[in-house]
Order: structure tokens, then C-alpha cells, then sequence
């Protein structure tokens, strides 16, 4: 070989697939098929309701069991997950934040049950919770408790599962909600400051054992389309790590201030407009984090090329992992060492990320960190912000996204043309069927050992035992997933977060569509003899809120009144509030493929308080078919992620309301 080359091949990178659905069952078939084909290690999706602590048969789990991830309520389901895989000899990742210590209790019961040894386990944990009160929603208790929590799993696992990953600090959310590489640096760099300073202040680990809890944080990023910006963010997320664990933390040794990550690539940017223009996207995003050496992922989990559609089917998580096989064993990349060393290019990019990101968290820890920016609403409403802005290049056409505002025009897909849908779908029978077997679960088990456990756990709590030793011992006993978190609900309270919206001045648009816009509205204000009054309602579990804060955002800076109450209402909390504020409109944002069940709940429940006729607007990923199923006249619009223009919506939901209220928008003032 020649002095440019490695001695050795560097190794592949762990290959995952983000998945789970329906039941254990069904997931465990999947997991083993996609082993079979070569995948090295596991990524496992839960519903929507074991990620926000409710058991299937909860009234706020009407709709969602089993459609984004697989139902895990108690340790026979862990078991039956893992059935015929050793989980002694697997990696895996499992994507649970706010009841981490629950579920990491019932994947090391599982495992002791498979007699394999714990201490030799190997996985990681999403486990960081403060992300979930700016992105995704899963969170349930304030963050205050929220971060003891984190730190005890952190500490148990340092102690007794010291292979395993217990956190992996998660930017990828907050790129998915808009955030710039700045901005992913710096909130994702103060989150793992207050995770590891929270860990410190427990006081469940030694001084001598704090440099292995340093050594054991992970991280999961997220990698977008422009794929040299990326790899300069990530190789600043190496530089600013180091930095961190050496002068914060005095981590002498170099290894344990290593910077290591998982990556899943953007999903932000797959479009269900010419959606195989998406593979191509997933390819490039993959290339800036696999290409630099230096800061090379080392564990890669690639969405499908149809995932802004729908669920990817077996054959489409196929491809997204041949992707990366053929990347990784049919090219020379891991034969070199890094590509990009010595480039001026890349070294000035990463000096103006790393001195921007180390103002920007500067920022940060000078408010108290990142609780403190969180509580405050400050970084929250900064990713809106951001995503606001990029929304509007889009529509004024400054980013240009192939296939969505440029080369629109094209032959029909032939992966998509002469199908009613190109991706997996959940049928509504499945959670009557996890009802079921739940109800059997709680029937045939030790009711007086349940109760013993969970008194348990709860002087566990009171007296500062560790979460993740009292969690196994309820595991053991037959608690459900609804039952632990319940427990802890009772104690420490819920939590609603602020959702960016209130107090965020955008600048003003100058285009003639907006000042058009703004002037429509005023019309019918005017003709109302009130302001427009629009209701933004998330029903159900789905806390992706990006798109339902965006509309309120617009809406509200059109002349709209707004009403926005965040995530997580159930159907019958809209319509009181439809009813009490008097609104004129219902804007529904659901992502989460619960809309069969939610939008005709949330219709009925409309009608109970006589407003069967308001009219409502629909957001999500909803096929016409479903929307036909549904057949409910009061709704009169569905906007999909490919419709982007604020404007059009906005100028489309005047002429909703003007209509419902027999208003001639052609005629004069």
C-alpha cells in the first residue's frame, strides 16, 4: 500500500434501520428478515404512546397504537420483541426519552432472562429529554425531574452496563424543527452541559468514575443536503467536544473525549413530490458524514426514499440499507484516511461554525443553561424563527428544492403511478387487537405483586434510590408501561412547554402576494365585523409541531387572531375550546397517521356542541383515500408537507370562511 493509505481497512460503520409497528410480533419478524439481509444492529421505533407513558388502551392512545412504532407496554412484550435474538450479541438502539429508566428496566430484564450477562451489553438510549421540549413533544414531567431521571439512567448504566451508550444528545430533532448548524451545535453542546452537570450533582458516581460518565455520551445527529456544510458542522461538533470535556470537565485522557455519533439522515427535505428524487438526497446527505475520516458516524440509519408518504415497507428499508452496503464494500472510502485534511475550504467553514456555535452557547450558559433557555422560550422560539425563514426561501424561491419549487415538471413515478399508496399502512384492527392483549396481560398476572411494586418504586423515588433498580423490580412483577409512568405522574405533575409562538416578530415580507394576503383579511374582518379566528389543534400523541407552528405564525402576522394551545389535546379539548373562543375555523395538524380516528372523534365531538358546520382544514401526511373514508363535509381543505406556499393557504383559508358565512368576496366594502 502506498504512504497515503491505512494500514487497515478502517472498519464499516453500524448499519440500522429506524423501525417498528403494529406489535411485538410483527416487529420482532421484521428485525430478524432485515438481519438476514446484512443489517448490523437494531434501531427500534416505539408507538406513540409508550413514548408519552400511556398504556394502549388509554383514552389519549385512541388512534395511535402501533402506527409509528411498536407498542411496549411490559416485559412480554420486551420478550416477545427479541424473540430468537440474542441480545447479548446485538446493538441496539432504542428511541425513548421521558420513560427511559422504564424501558431500559425492561430491556435489561429481557436480557437477564435470556441469560445474557448485562455488564456485556451494547446499545444506547435517546434518553435526552430537553430536545423533546423544543421538537418532538414526548416529554411528560417538567424538566427539572426530567433531568434526574436522565441522570440516574446515566448513572446505572455507567456502573453496571459500561458498554452501553445511556444518552445520545439528540440535534437531529432540532434540524427537523428548523434549526441551522449553528444552532444545532450550540443547544445540542448546552444540553449535554446540563446532562452532565445534573449527573454530577446526583452524586450516584464517584469523582473518579465522572470522566467514564463523560466517556459514555453519545450523539445523533442529523445530516442535510448540503453536504459540505455538514461535514464541517460535524468535525466542529469533534473540535468543540473535546474542548468541552477538557476545560469543563478535566478529561485527561484523549479517548474518552472522543466525539461519538449516530446519524440519521434529514428527513426535513424528502418530498412527496417526485419522490424518487429522495434517494438521490438520502445518498448526498449520507456522503458528508461517511467521507471525513476524521469525524466519520459510526453508526448509520438511512429513512427510505418514500418516508414523506407514508411507512417504508420491508423492500423500501431494503434499498436505504443496500445504500450504505454498497458505499461501504463495494467502493475504497474506508481504505483512505481523511479526504478532507489540510483543505482550506474545510478548515475555514469549520473555524466560522465552531466561533459562531461558542458564541451562541456562550449565550446559552449565561441565561443559567439550558433548562433555563428552555423554560424561557428562548430556544424554542429561535427554531421557529429559523424554520419560518427557510420556509420562506421556498416560497420565494432563494432555496431551491428540485421537484417542489423548480423542475416541477416531469413523467409520472413509476414507484409511485397506478398505486393508492407506495408505503406501508396500519390497519385500525391492530389496537384492538393490542387492547386485547393487554387486557389478558393485566388478567392473568399477580395483581397484589403489582401493587407491591409500585409502592415500591414510589418510596424508591422518595428516597433517592436509582430509577433504573426500582424499575426492574416492577418489570419483574408485571407493571405495564401506563401504570410506571402514572406512578411518577402522581408525584411529580405534567408539563406543558411554551411553543415558540407568542412574542416571535418575523420580518415583514415585501412581496405583493403577502401585502395581498394582509389585505384580504382585513376585508373579511371587516365584513365579519371581528377578527378572523383561527383554532390550530394537535389532537392525539403527535408532538411534531413544526408545521401547526409555522400556520399559526403566518396566520397570526396576516391579521389573523390566532389560537394555539400547543401539542397534545384530545378531541373533545378542541371542540370546548372551538366552542368557547368562538373561532371560525379548525386547522388540524396530525403527522402521526391517526387522522382516520381522530378527525371524524374530533368531529363528533364538534357536533355535541352544535358546530357540525365549522369548517376545518387538515395537515398531515392524509391520501385522498382517507379523506374520502373520513367523509366529512365540514372538511374543506387537506394540505400536505409539498404545500409550502403560507401564502396560498392562507389567502385559501379566507375564501373557507368567507364561504361558510355566505360572504361574496368579490363584492365591494
Amino acid at each position: 500500500m502506498t504512504e497515503t493509505r491505512l494500514k487497515e481497512k478502517d472498519k464499516p460503520w453500524l448499519m440500522r434501520t429506524y423501525s417498528g409497528y403494529a406489535s411485538a410480533a410483527e416487529s420482532n419478524q421484521l428485525y430478524r428478515s432485515n438481519l438476514a439481509k446484512g443489517q448490523t444492529g437494531l434501531s427500534i421505533a416505539f408507538d406513540l404512546p409508550t413514548q408519552t407513558g400511556y398504556d394502549s388502551d388509554h383514552p389519549f392512545s385512541y388512534g395511535e397504537v402501533g402506527k409509528l412504532g411498536v407498542p411496549m407496554r411490559n416485559l412480554e412484550d420486551m420478550e416477545c420483541l427479541f424473540d430468537q435474538i440474542p441480545m447479548a450479541q446485538m446493538n441496539t438502539s432504542m428511541t425513548i426519552n421521558a420513560p427511559a429508566a422504564w424501558l431500559f428496566a425492561l430491556y435489561l430484564t429481557a436480557a437477564s432472562r435470556q441469560n445474557a450477562n448485562i455488564a456485556d451489553l451494547r446499545g444506547t438510549l435517546q434518553n435526552d429529554i430537553l430536545k423533546e421540549y423544543l421538537s418532538r413533544g414526548t416529554y411528560i414531567f417538567p424538566p427539572a425531574i426530567s433531568m434526574r431521571l436522565s441522570a440516574e439512567v446515566i448513572s446505572y448504566a455507567v456502573r453496571n452496563v459500561p458498554k452501553w451508550n445511556p444518552i445520545n444528545i439528540c440535534s437531529y430533532h432540532l434540524q427537523e424543527s428548523g434549526a441551522t448548524p449553528v444552532q444545532e451545535l450550540a443547544f445540542s453542546l448546552a444540553n449535554a452541559i446540563a446532562v452532565l452537570d445534573e449527573v454530577k450533582k446526583l452524586g450516584q458516581v464517584t469523582d473518579a468514575q465522572f470522566p467514564s460518565v463523560v466517556g459514555r455520551i453519545s450523539f445523533f445527529l442529523n445530516a442535510g443536503i448540503r453536504f459540505v456544510e455538514e461535514m464541517c458542522k460535524v468535525r466542529a461538533f469533534d473540535t468543540l467536544w473535546d474542548r468541552i470535556c477538557l476545560e469543563r470537565y478535566h478529561v485527561q485522557d484523549p479517548k474518552l473525549r472522543r466525539f461519538r455519533y449516530g446519524i440519521q439522515v434529514n428527513s426535513l427535505g424528502l418530498s412527496d413530490r417526485q419522490p424518487e428524487n429522495n434517494v438521490a438526497r438520502i445518498i448526498y446527505e449520507m456522503l458528508g458524514v461517511v467521507l471525513t475520516g476524521r469525524a466519520r458516524a459510526r453508526s448509520v440509519q438511512l429513512p427510505a426514499w418514500n418516508e414523506a408518504l407514508g411507512l417504508p415497507r420491508k423492500w423500501d428499508q431494503q434499498w436505504s440499507l443496500r445504500l450504505q452496503q454498497i458505499l461501504a464494500f463495494e467502493t475504497d472510502l474506508l481504505e483512505y484516511p481523511d479526504l478532507f485534511e489540510g483543505s482550506p475550504v474545510i478548515a475555514q467553514k469549520e473555524k466560522e461554525l465552531t466561533e459562531a456555535a461558542t458564541a451562541e452557547l456562550q449565550k446559552i450558559l449565561e441565561m443559567g443553561g439550558a433548562v433555563a433557555a428552555i423554560e424561557n422560550g428562548y430556544m424554542k422560539r429561535r427554531l421557529v424563527e429559523s424554520n419560518a425563514i427557510r420556509l420562506g426561501n421556498i416560497e420565494n424561491g432563494q432555496q431551491t428544492v428540485v421537484g417542489v419549487n423548480k423542475f416541477c415538471d416531469g413523467e409520472l413515478s413509476p414507484l409511485v403511478e397506478g398505486m393508492e399508496r407506495a408505503f406501508l399502512t396500519v390497519d385500525d384492527a391492530v389496537e384492538a387487537e393490542q387492547i386485547s392483549t393487554l387486557q389478558a396481560f393485566r388478567q392473568k398476572r399477580d395483581a397484589a405483586k403489582v401493587e407491591e411494586a409500585l409502592d415500591a418504586l414510589k418510596q424508591g423515588v422518595r428516597d433517592g434510590r436509582n430509577i433504573v433498580e426500582v424499575s426492574m423490580a416492577c418489570a419483574e412483577a408485571g407493571v405495564t408501561t401506563g401504570e410506571w409512568t402514572d406512578a411518577l405522574r402522581a408525584m411529580f405533575g405534567e408539563y406543558r412547554a411554551p411553543t415558540g409562538v407568542d412574542g416571535l416578530s418575523l420580518p415583514m415580507e415585501t412581496k405583493t402576494e403577502n401585502y395581498k394576503v394582509i389585505e384580504k383579511v382585513k376585508k373579511l374582518n371587516a365584513r365579519l365585523g371581528r377578527n378572523l379566528k383561527i383554532l390550530i389543534g394537535k389532537p392525539g400523541l403527535d408532538g411534531h409541531s413544526n408545521g401547526a407552528e409555522q400556520i399559526a405564525v403566518k396566520a397570526r402576522d396576516v391579521g389573523m387572531e390566532v389560537v394555539y394551545e400547543g401539542i397534545r389535546l384530545t378531541p373533545e379539548q378542541i371542540a370546548e375550546t372551538a366552542l368557547q373562543e368562538g373561532v371560525h375555523v379548525i386547522g388540524l395538524s396530525i403527522l402521526s397517521g391517526s387522522h382516520t380516528r381522530l378527525v371524524p372523534e374530533v368531529s363528533r365531538c364538534l357536533a355535541q356542541r352544535g358546530l357540525s358546520d365549522l369548517p376545518i382544514v387538515l395537515g398531515g401526511i392524509i391520501p385522498e383515500a382517507d379523506v374520502r373514508q373520513m367523509n366529512i363535509p365540514a372538511v374543506k381543505k387537506v394540505y400536505a408537507p409539498k404545500d409550502y406556499q403560507l401564502n396560498q393557504i392562507m389567502w385559501e383559508i379566507v375564501d373557507i370562511v368567507a364561504a361558510a358565512h355566505h360572504i361574496d368576496m368579490a363584492d365591494g366594502d
